[in-house]
């Protein structure tokens, strides 16, 4: 095995890990349009998804099948029909759905059973069990509109669903509903999906559609080279939402996010919409820290606190690196554990991404900022300005004047934030006599007004 390989797989791996613990136990509904399947990324999602539940992920799976049923109304030379962004189920659509949905069960259920060495499925068991867990009720008439056999989710059989997939296996839901008379009723992917995981109060809702996300608004800056928002407060998805025109198309904006912001709004942390045209979209999303697609959450996952004793192994696995390479001076998990309440973290999902610590001289109307650090993954996204910010308030609490900082190789960064160099002879006398001269660090000042 290359070295090489080794280099990169070992801090991938470590960086992957806790994600894998933050998840284990939790409940993910994942809801795949029909287009995914018909575009021929079944086997991969199969594969992907069956990774996943091996980390101890519960699933549910709900597929859509739009171009499946269009596809067989065209076969028996029936026009599709739509209204109010649904498809009006006559009795030629509700037997073309039934045929649709009972072939893509097969092929899912397939797909599953597929344990073929050399593949991520090799050893794989994938119990995937299907039923009536949908009471549905129908649409009615709207607008003058008669929606014969299309319908909404009614109830959701949250006991059958949690028992079943607390015994390992995972649940799969077809777009239909019966109601108590046993009638059935064509219902659409993104609404079963959005129930089953409000009922459910499921960790995250994630569907996997043929747009790549909602796109960041061409009035404020991108963040990123990435055109897609792919992190959007609930706040700010509700007023973009109330913005947008009602949605037909499963290519309209309001078309997915409107059932993310009903999610959030019932219990569910976190709505995803990803791209199933990117292979490997599900492991990009959950495992990488920034993702891929547009998560819509219900409170902002990005936590500025200050540190606790339990943060401490956090801290030294985040500044490890920096004092290996001599951008920082090393710091022994005795002393940080000692000075834990002078830090302030920035933590993503359980995992910390930034850091900084903050260390007074009263006497001297002054503080030393140390130990300021940023990890890798998360650089140029304004992390370091937050930490920066939230040390000057500390500082200026307690009242002091100034902060300063010692470097050897980031002297531009602190500059550009007001930061001025100084001789180190201007430092308070207690920090002065622990100055290493021999690492001539830099002394700069910044001045709290």
């Amino acid at each position: 095995m290359s070295a090489v390989f080794n280099f990169t797989f070992v801090p991938w791996f470590r960086s992957v890990a806790p994600y894998i613990h933050a998840h284990r136990g939790k409940t993910f509904v994942v809801g795949v349009a029909g287009e995914a399947i018909a575009a021929g990324k079944l086997p991969h999602l199969a594969q992907d998804l069956a990774l996943i539940q091996s980390m101890g992920v519960k699933i549910v799976l709900v597929h859509g099948f739009r171009p499946q049923v269009n596809e067989q109304l065209k076969a028996k030379g029936h026009a599709a029909k739509y209204s109010h962004g649904m498809r009006i189920t006559d009795e030629v659509a509700l037997d073309c759905a039934q045929e649709a949905a009972g072939q893509l069960r097969y092929e899912i259920e397939a797909a599953f059973s597929q344990g073929l060495p050399n593949t991520p499925m090799a050893g794989a068991t994938v119990r995937v069990i299907s039923g009536n867990f949908i009471t549905a009720r129908p649409v009615g008439i709207l607008d003058g509109v008669d929606f014969q056999h299309s319908g909404l989710v009614r109830k959701v059989d949250v006991a059958g669903i949690q028992k079943t997939i607390d015994l390992g296996a995972m649940v799969l839901l077809s777009p239909f509903g019966f109601s108590p008379t046993g009638e059935a009723f064509n219902l659409s992917m993104e609404e079963v999906a959005t129930s089953v995981a409000m009922a459910l109060q499921a960790d995250k809702l994630i569907f996997l559609t043929e747009i790549p996300g909602i796109l960041q608004s061409p009035t404020e800056p991108a963040s990123d080279d990435n055109p897609i928002d792919t992190e959007l407060p609930l706040a700010a998805a509700e007023k973009l939402l109330a913005s947008l025109p009602p949605a037909h198309q499963p290519s309209d904006t309001a078309f997915y996010l409107q059932h993310c912001v009903k999610a959030c709004k019932g219990g569910v942390e976190r709505s995803h919409i990803l791209p199933f045209a990117l292979d490997g979209a599900l492991l990009l999303e959950i495992y990488v820290h920034d993702g891929i697609g547009t998560m819509v959450i219900d409170e902002k996952l990005e936590e500025l606190r200050e540190a606790t004793p339990d943060d401490v192994a956090g801290i030294l696995q985040l500044i490890e690196p920096f004092e290996n390479d001599g951008t920082l001076v090393k710091r022994s998990r005795t002393e940080i554990e000692r000075d834990a309440s002078n830090y302030t973290i920035i933590e993503h999902d359980g995992v910390i991404f930034g850091c900084a610590a903050l260390y007074p001289y009263p006497e001297a109307k002054t503080a030393e900022m140390a130990a300021l650090t940023v990890s890798p993954q998360s650089q140029s996204q304004g992390d370091g300005e937050r930490l920066l910010k939230r040390v000057e308030q500390r500082a200026r609490a307690m009242g002091l004047q100034s902060i300063f900082v010692l470097t050897t190789r980031t002297k531009h960064w602190f500059i550009k934030r007001g930061f001025q160099q100084v001789d180190p002879e201007w430092l308070p006398e207690a920090r002065k006599r622990k100055y290493n001269w021999d690492r001539k660090s830099l002394v700069l000042v910044k001045k709290l007004g």
